[in-house]
């Protein structure tokens, strides 16, 4: 009996302090077919981080775009996050994934990352500080994914994985 297919590769990465550019690069340089936006906002200061531009930016690269609301941060997880009391970030962040509207697009992500490299997208650079490394840990936990955690250059300098 032969084992299960294993779904293709996940990655994840955030844009803090890189520009559209270089994601795209890094994004490009693994293959990537899907960016799926984990954030509950998709909006950003950052020139080309919001929804629609994001998108623009990436079909241009051919590279899909997703949002997937059921798995961004809350407000009241954002505020936490900011004031520095990260017990309480991810105390909401673990409230969030308990919901249904987070496992409904856990299941989404699974089936569109499964056949095809996918990213998940958020805005910290580093994703121990990020909701995102939560919702890479439950897709490799249920579905059997293997995450890398890219990085972006910033501005002037080169990726790093």
């Amino acid at each position: 009996m032969t084992p299960p297919p294993r779904p293709a590769p996940l990655y994840t990465i955030g844009y803090e302090r890189a520009s559209l550019d270089a994601v795209i690069a890094a994004l490009r340089a693994r293959g990537v077919a899907t960016v799926l936006d984990v954030r509950e906002l998709p909006l950003s200061r950052r020139a080309g981080f919001s929804k629609t531009p994001l998108s623009a930016g990436l079909a241009e690269a051919g590279i899909g775009y997703v949002h997937l609301k059921g798995l961004g941060t809350p407000k009241e997880g954002r505020v936490a996050a900011h004031l520095g009391r990260m017990d309480r970030f991810w105390t909401i962040v673990a409230e969030k994934m308990a919901t249904p509207e987070a496992e409904h697009d856990l299941v989404r992500a699974a089936g569109i990352a499964a056949p095809a490299p996918a990213c998940l997208l958020c805005f910290e650079a580093e994703p121990h500080v990020c909701h995102r490394l939560r919702v890479a840990e439950a897709l490799t936990a249920r579905f059997g994914f293997t995450v890398e955690h890219l990085h972006a250059a910033p501005p002037g300098g080169a990726t790093s994985f």
